[in-house]
C-alpha cells in the first residue's frame, strides 16, 4: 500500500514539473543547454541598457538625470530578439511609434490624466495607421515607460537626440551581437512530439495488455491526441523559425541549417499521429468481453497488439532522438540509437507479418476481424513512418476530428508523457 502511495505521489509530482516547466532538464547535462541562453539574453538586455545610458550622458546636462536612452535601447533590443527580422522590425517600429508620442506629449504638456489618455489613444492610432497588427500594444506600452522616466527639465530636442540615441545602440548592439538561431528549440519541439507519441502508444498498450479498455480511457486518449497535433503545430512553427531566423543573421555563418531535416521529422510524425488517431477508433471499436464470453481470441489480440504497440514507442523515442540531433550544436545521434531504431522497425515488420497471418474467421467474429484489419493497417503505416530509408511525400495530412457525444469525455493523468 506504501509503495502504491509513493508511486502515485512520484507520478503526479512529475506530472506537475512537465506542467510548469515542460523543457525541464531530465539529466545534469541538460542543465547548461537549459539556462545558457537566459543567461545571454539577460546579459545582452543589460549591456544595450548601460552603454546606451553612458552614450547619452554626454548629452545630458550635468545634475540631469534621464532614462530615455537606456530604456528605449531596452526595448528595441528585446523587439530585435522575439521573433524572426521581419517581426523584430515590426516591433522596433512599434517601440519608436510610443518613444516618439511620449517624447511629444511630455516636452509640452508633462504627465497628467489627460495627457496619458491623449499618449495612450495616440499610440494606438498611429499603430493601426502603420499596420502593426498584434504588435499595437507594444505602442502605448513604450510611451508610458518614457512618460514615466524622462526629465521634464530636458528640451524636447535633447529627448528626441536620447530617443535617437537609444535607437542606434539597440539595433548596433543587435547586429553586433545578434542572437542564437533557434535551433535547440526547435530540435526539442521535435522531441517533445515525440516522445508524447511515445507515451500515448505506451498507455494504449498498457490497457490492452491487461483488459478490454472502457469508453472514459478511450475518450482521454483522443483528448491527448488533440494535445499532440497542438505540440505538432508548436514544433512547425519554431522550425519556420529556424530558417527565417538565419536572415542577416551573422550566426548564420556558423550555424548547420537544420530546416529541411526537422521539417521532415515533423511531417513523419504527423503521419503518425495520424496513424495513432485510426488505432484509437479500432480500439474503441473493438467487441467488449462481455460480447463473447468465454471466446479468449479478443483478449490474445490485444496481448500480441499491447507488444507491438511499446515496439513502436520505443521506436518513436529513437526517432526523436534521431532526427531531433543539431549537427554543429551538439554531437550527431550515436550509431547505437540508429541501429536500435532499424532493429526496431525491422522485428515489428516480422511480428506485424505473423500477426497478419492470424486466421480470425470473420463469420465467427466480424467486428474483431474489421478491428484487426484497421489496427494493423495503422501500425504499418507507423512503421513507414520510422523506417528512415523511405522517401516521405512531403504533403502533410490534416487530421479530421469527429465528436463522440456518446462517450463520457475526462483528461486522462499524463504522468508518464
Amino acid at each position: 500500500m506504501v509503495a502504491r502511495v509513493g508511486r502515485w505521489l512520484r507520478s503526479r509530482l512529475r506530472a506537475l514539473l512537465w506542467w510548469w516547466w515542460p523543457t525541464s532538464p531530465t539529466t545534469w547535462s541538460q542543465v547548461p543547454g537549459r539556462l545558457v541562453p537566459t543567461v545571454v539574453q539577460v546579459a545582452r538586455l543589460t549591456i544595450a541598457a548601460v552603454v546606451a545610458y553612458v552614450v547619452a550622458g554626454q548629452l545630458i546636462p550635468a545634475g540631469a538625470v534621464d532614462l530615455t536612452a537606456p530604456l528605449t535601447a531596452l526595448l528595441v533590443v528585446q523587439a530585435s530578439t522575439v521573433g524572426t527580422l521581419r517581426m523584430g522590425l515590426v516591433r522596433v517600429g512599434a517601440v519608436l511609434t510610443g518613444v516618439l508620442v511620449a517624447v511629444a506629449v511630455g516636452a509640452t504638456v508633462g504627465l497628467t490624466w489627460w495627457s496619458l489618455a491623449l499618449v495612450i489613444a495616440a499610440s494606438l492610432v498611429l499603430a493601426k495607421v502603420l499596420r502593426l497588427a498584434e504588435q499595437s500594444l507594444e505602442a502605448p506600452i513604450s510611451a508610458m515607460l518614457i512618460l514615466a522616466v524622462s526629465a521634464p527639465e530636458l528640451a524636447a530636442e535633447v529627448r528626441i537626440g536620447l530617443t535617437l540615441v537609444g535607437t542606434v545602440v539597440g539595433v548596433g548592439f543587435s547586429l553586433v551581437a545578434p542572437v542564437a538561431i533557434p535551433n535547440a528549440r526547435a530540435a526539442e519541439a521535435v522531441r517533445r512530439v515525440a516522445r508524447s507519441q511515445a507515451a500515448l502508444l505506451n498507455e494504449v498498450a498498457l490497457a490492452l495488455g491487461g483488459s478490454a479498455p472502457d469508453p472514459a480511457e478511450v475518450a482521454a486518449w483522443s483528448d491527448w491526441v488533440r494535445d499532440i497535433d497542438r505540440e505538432i503545430a508548436v514544433a512547425s512553427t519554431a522550425v519556420r523559425a529556424t530558417e527565417e531566423s538565419r536572415t542577416l543573421n551573422a550566426r548564420a555563418l556558423t550555424t548547420a541549417r537544420v530546416h529541411d531535416r526537422l521539417l521532415s521529422a515533423v511531417e513523419r510524425l504527423d503521419r503518425c499521429l495520424a496513424a495513432e488517431q485510426t488505432l484509437i477508433g479500432a480500439v474503441a471499436a473493438a467487441p467488449h468481453p462481455s460480447a463473447a464470453p468465454g471466446d479468449s481470441a479478443a483478449a490474445d489480440l490485444r496481448r500480441a497488439y499491447a507488444v507491438v504497440l511499446d515496439d513502436l514507442a520505443d521506436g518513436l523515442r529513437a526517432l526523436g532522438d534521431v532526427l531531433g540531433a543539431q549537427p554543429g550544436h551538439r554531437p550527431a545521434p550515436p550509431g547505437p540509437v540508429v541501429d536500435r531504431l532499424a532493429d526496431i522497425v525491422r522485428e515489428s515488420r516480422a511480428v506485424l507479418a505473423e500477426l497478419l497471418l492470424l486466421d480470425v474467421d470473420p463469420r465467427r467474429h466480424p467486428d474483431l476481424w474489421l478491428v484487426q484489419g484497421s489496427v494493423l493497417t495503422a501500425v504499418d503505416q507507423i512503421l513507414t513512418q520510422l523506417d528512415l530509408d523511405l522517401v516521405q511525400p512531403s504533403a502533410r495530412p490534416r487530421l479530421r476530428w469527429t465528436s463522440a457525444p456518446d462517450v463520457p469525455r475526462r483528461r486522462r493523468h499524463r504522468g508518464r508523457r
